[in-house]
């Protein structure tokens, strides 16, 4: 289904006003690569489309209070060449290069993969595991909330009509720190995670887990923290016992559903398995890092 009406603001308080003053159905375009085909295909329609990548600050990565923030229309493609993202956030660049193929890592957005609210999307358990927040705007002014605030449910998100995400946040990283996103999929590329995790850990300078963060996707409604999971790894050097610890941790929080890509059962065996190797990839990433 075609929108009747199209419009590509140059600031952010131009895309407020337009969504505010929108008739029928108002919906933002950040990369487009979910918007477009659901639209295609019938599944979402739209009055009026807002596209923000000609919104200049959106378009930038920026250092802030020694972590980063990521402007909402940033494609995948740009983040993976900003050498200074990767070294720090490792796990949530390696989650967001995961959504789709090459020629849509260069549309592909942050922002996007969070609002379209998927289970599976790629790109959010890591930022949950980072503890990164969003900035929204829309026409009572801006709030900034966490990443995990957004999606409710499968297709479904928190925010109101006519707002929209602005900006992602990225804390400052401690010293010997680092994250590992990993997922399972059917197919070697462009298939959707039948399980996701994202692995965040701090560690002290004599290699002890000192802080950890753990967070799946694909296994409920919306991405899952394993508090007991992180847990299961402070105070220690993610020896055997600590990991069995995790797995079973990581596993008892899923309340997946059976489909084509996988059962319960398979899923929620994964996702130990998962969350396993993503804490020892973290973990050596955090010894190397100063």
């Amino acid at each position: 289904m075609k929108a009747q009406q199209y419009e590509a603001p140059d600031s952010i308080d131009k895309a407020v006003a337009l969504l505010a003053a929108a008739k029928g159905q108002a919906r933002v375009l950040a990369g487009g690569t979910d918007l477009l085909i659901q639209m295609r295909v019938g599944r979402l329609s739209a009055d009026t489309i807002v596209d923000i990548k000609c919104i200049a600050e959106l378009r930038k990565i920026s250092r802030e209070d020694g972590g980063f923030k990521i402007g909402a229309a940033v494609s995948g493609a740009e983040a993976d060449e900003h050498a200074e993202l990767v070294a720090h956030w490792p796990g949530v660049v390696e989650g967001w290069e995961l959504i789709g193929s090459t020629q849509i890592q260069g549309r592909a957005t942050l922002a996007g993969n969070l609002c379209n609210a998927s289970p599976a999307a790629d790109g959010v358990p890591a930022l949950i595991a980072a503890g990164a927040q969003v900035t929204i705007v829309g026409p009572n002014g801006s709030r900034k909330v966490p990443v995990e605030a957004i999606p409710t449910g499968p297709g479904r998100n928190s925010l109101a009509k006519g707002e929209f995400v602005t900006y992602f946040h990225l804390p400052k990283r401690p010293p010997h720190s680092s994250d590992a996103y990993l997922r399972l999929i059917p197919r070697t590329e462009m298939d959707i995670a039948v399980v996701g995790c994202a692995v965040n850990l701090t560690l002290d300078a004599g290699g002890t887990c000192t802080a950890a963060s753990v967070a799946l996707g694909a296994v409920a409604p919306t991405v899952v923290k394993v508090p007991d999971g992180a847990k299961a790894l402070i105070g220690t050097k993610l020896d055997a016992a600590a990991l069995d610890k995790l797995a079973a941790a990581a596993s008892a929080a899923c309340k997946p559903i059976d489909d084509k890509r996988g059962t319960v059962v398979y899923r929620t065996k994964i996702a130990g398995v998962l969350a396993r190797r993503a804490a020892l990839i973290a973990y050596e990433r955090a010894r190397k890092r100063a």
